[in-house]
């Protein structure tokens, strides 16, 4: 093979796994990993991110909030309790998963299968035995970047480069909503249960499932739902969920979220949701160097003082600067980089957040928020 320019191979367990198909994952700056290809052999490009979460890998893979993205996980070993029923969407959404080490037999009382024959049966393609911490410091360093994952040996790298750096996500809020309304009953037995009306911009179930628990009938609605349609079912809520991609790009979505706005009902924005509520309220949201992903965020409620640990899944962020603070004024912050992790909006019964109190994978700190929608809708 001829030499590369500025490419760094990394030999992993594929050493001692020979029997295994190779893979090579390069990225936009030309570095190149070798290891053995997991799930799929198609080949794919993607936008690679990194995932710091320790457990919960199920939970990542049917996040639809990496819809467009190739998951690093940092955690050094995969798959150990195998595939549970924890999924948080129909299916698995990353276009390729990448590990250290992949465990090929699990151990669990509730495993249903192995990781690797869930990403065969949705044809995902990924690569194990490279090193992800070397990967993930090159991440955080140049920040996020487009790669290929391929099981062509005979790959060239200058006829790869351009197609990594045209790459982009595009709108893919349109590839993970429900394709229909449908309705969540409350798990509370009572005569008038509150009714909530849920966008489904690439929703866990967790979030519908959080307001079932406190006695929510839950109505889940396509992305694309026209305002009209959802305030005329007359809600007592209104819930906005996290998503996929570039908030910017949502361009049709933004100007129904502004009719809600205006509508003066209870709503709660989580994630790409809140920076949806930000855009139609002008402000702005740009890109971050690598996003916040994983179940250990430090945010900091600034009206309490008190601190709490996260889920997170973003790359991109509401930039403060550029906030009417007539309109909404700073309620969240993280601890360590002080970007913007939520709203409240001035004179509106509206609050947003960055991070994911439904938490899975995650802690349940912030659980509570759940708890302060409701009270807004008494």
């Amino acid at each position: 093979m001829e030499e590369k320019t500025e490419t760094f191979f990394f030999l992993g367990i594929i050493e001692r796994t020979g029997e295994q198909m190779k893979a090579f994952l390069i990225l936009e700056d030309g570095s190149v990993f070798i290891g053995t290809s997991i799930g799929s052999a198609r080949e794919v490009v993607s936008e690679i991110v990194f995932n710091t979460s320790m457990t919960g890998y199920l939970e990542v893979l049917t996040d639809p909030s990496y819809a467009g993205q190739a998951v690093v996980m940092t955690y050094p070993l995969i798959g150990n309790y195998g595939i549970t029923p924890d999924m948080e969407s129909k299916r698995p959404w990353p276009d390729a998963y990448i590990v250290r080490e992949l465990s090929r037999m699990p151990s669990n009382f509730r495993q249903e299968g192995t990781i690797q024959d869930f990403l065969l049966q949705y044809d995902i393609p990924g690569i194990a035995g490279i090193d992800t911490r070397a990967l993930t410091k090159i991440l955080r360093e140049k920040g996020t970047m487009n790669g290929m994952i391929t099981t062509d040996e005979n790959y060239r790298v200058e006829e790869i480069l351009p197609r990594l750096k045209a790459y982009t996500t595009g709108n893919v809020v349109d590839k993970v909503t429900c394709t229909e309304k449908w309705v969540l009953k409350s798990e509370v037995s009572q005569k008038a249960p509150k009714r909530v009306a849920l966008l489904d911009l690439g929703a866990k179930h967790n979030i519908a499932r959080s307001l079932g628990k406190r006695g929510c009938e839950v109505t889940i609605y396509p992305a694309h739902t026209t305002a009209e349609e959802i305030l005329s079912m007359n809600p007592d809520g209104i819930m906005l969920s996290n998503g996929p991609g570039d908030p910017k790009e949502c361009t049709s979505i933004i100007k129904e979220i502004k009719k809600l706005y205006d509508a003066d009902k209870p709503i709660f924005a989580i994630c790409l949701g809140h920076q949806l509520m930000a855009l139609a309220t002008g402000a702005d949201t740009h890109k971050m160097k690598y996003g916040h992903r994983g179940g250990n965020h430090p945010v900091k409620d600034l009206a309490t003082g008190r601190v709490y640990i996260s889920s997170q899944n973003h790359g991109y962020v509401v930039d403060t600067d550029t906030l009417d603070t007539a309109v909404a004024t700073p309620a969240f912050v993280n601890v360590n980089d002080g970007t913007n992790e939520g709203l409240s909006y001035v004179g509106k019964n509206i609050f947003t957040v960055q991070f994911h109190p439904e938490a899975c994978p995650g802690p349940q700190d912030s659980a509570y928020l759940f708890d302060r929608f409701l009270s807004m809708m008494q």
